[in-house]
């Protein structure tokens, strides 16, 4: 657990805030969760909910000071099941917002962002800003990055679908929780991420699928028709984007394909990453030769293993060794 959230547990605690403490709770057990620590984080939610039902039902709860949107995200629904939470929220303060792209790329994030902020004025002339976005690439483009760049951008709560939680064996049960989901983020203004969206849209044509999934797939156009976000936003990535049902890709607003990173971009990348520490004597173009065809995500990789290796060896100074170094163990999977 972080420090900081440590000390506002121990000060809710001794100040008895139960909502406080409630909500820190909650932090708490999809910090451990995020971390991959899913047998703690499922343990400490059912002490919480045995702690909970013990609670004396007569006694007034004061107002509480978390905000009335948070509080109805916090309430989502779980799968019907196993007791599992249908969706994930990624606290503010883990969004990662600083993204590195082709200028027609960046511009039409910025539209997306400009119209949402504009949302009402465009009501007013009968139009509608861009709520329904699909993002596919290959991996480790940024798909997941832009989609927490819009939510921190926008101010909207990410809210990212669990697939683990949602997708069941049993008939029915994956599409209930589909609509379940859906009908808790209209309630409240949020982004809806749709990580690997492929799991509940692939194409209807395969014959190798079980007719179960079809079921799902039909669900899932359905419900994006009816899905109206409560001035909210709806965000789907894929990695198989030519697997998708040819019906869902008129479904979004916007469709962007996040590319890999130019010579450019991964220039940039590696010398931001690396800001935090001394850079030496660096043969750039060379550098950017080896990395060809890299991703944005190894880019990052590449440079935080220099920097690592730097300071591990007492040199405190990046020098071209590392980075090779780096690279070239990246290129050996």
């Amino acid at each position: 657990m972080k420090a900081e959230l440590l000390k506002r547990f121990f000060r809710a605690i001794a100040s008895s805030d139960q909502d406080a403490i409630d909500k820190l709770t909650y932090l708490v057990i999809e910090e451990e969760r995020s971390k991959g620590h899913t047998l703690l984080a499922d343990q400490l939610e059912n002490i919480t909910k045995k702690s909970q039902k013990e609670k004396p039902t007569n006694i007034s709860k004061p107002a509480s000071s978390v905000p009335e949107n948070l509080q109805t995200l916090t309430e989502l629904s779980t799968s019907k099941r196993f007791n599992l939470p249908l969706v994930t929220i990624i606290p503010r303060d883990h969004l990662r917002h600083h993204m590195v792209l082709p200028i027609n790329i960046e511009k039409r994030f910025c539209r997306i962002e400009r119209e949402y902020a504009a949302r009402d004025r465009l009501a007013h002339h009968g139009l509608r800003y861009r709520q329904k976005i699909l993002l596919y690439g290959p991996p480790g483009c940024g798909k997941t990055l832009g989609a927490e760049r819009l939510a921190w951008n926008t101010g909207l709560p990410l809210l990212k679908v669990r697939f683990d939680a949602m997708v069941s064996s049993f008939l029915g049960e994956t599409a209930s929780n589909l609509r379940l989901v859906f009908e808790d983020a209209s309630k409240s203004p949020c982004l809806l991420f749709l990580d690997e969206c492929d799991s509940i849209a692939k194409t209807r044509e395969d014959s190798q699928e079980v007719g179960e999934i079809k079921r799902v797939v039909n669900t899932f156009l359905q419900i994006l028709d009816e899905y109206q976000p409560s001035s909210g936003l709806l965000v789907a990535a894929t990695n198989l984007n030519k697997s998708l049902d040819t019906a869902l890709w008129r479904r979004f607003d916007d469709l962007i394909a996040v590319p890999k990173p130019g010579e450019q971009e991964l220039e940039f990348i590696l010398k931001e990453t690396l800001s935090a520490i001394e850079v030496g004597s660096i043969n750039w173009p060379r550098i950017i030769e080896q990395m060809r065809d890299f991703s944005a995500a190894q880019a990052v990789r590449v440079a935080q293993d220099a920097a690592k290796r730097a300071i591990l060896e007492r040199e405190e100074l990046v020098i071209q060794e590392h980075l090779e170094e780096a690279i070239a163990e990246i290129k050996v999977f």
